[in-house]
């Protein structure tokens, strides 16, 4: 199984467009062959010390069965039409891909 955490710098003011866009994609997504979950989240105030908050930023949860079936993903029609769609709204994305450990 592959995790990706997916932090995505939007513009100022445009955080609810992008999850609109985003959430429109969702059941897409869920439909691919692989694809295990796969949500948006955003920054909630713990009050823990080491948190920094970011309302700027998104941070997309998904699980792969495979790293092939993410490759997909990536490539799938649906996927490049809302890559186009936020594009003027999206300043940033950064990629964590993590399989588990041990």
């Amino acid at each position: 199984m592959i995790t990706v955490l997916a932090s995505v710098t939007i513009k100022d003011g445009c955080t609810d467009e992008f999850i609109a866009i985003f959430n429109a994609n969702v059941p897409a997504v869920l439909g691919e062959d692989g694809c295990i979950e796969y949500y948006p989240t955003v920054d909630i105030d713990s009050g823990l010390p080491p948190q920094q908050l970011d309302s700027q930023t998104v941070t997309i949860v998904e699980k792969w069965q495979s790293l092939e079936a993410l490759n997909a993903h990536l490539k799938a029609p649906h996927m490049l039409r809302y890559m186009e769609q936020v594009a003027e709204i999206v300043v940033h994305v950064s990629l964590k891909i993590l399989q588990p450990a041990g």
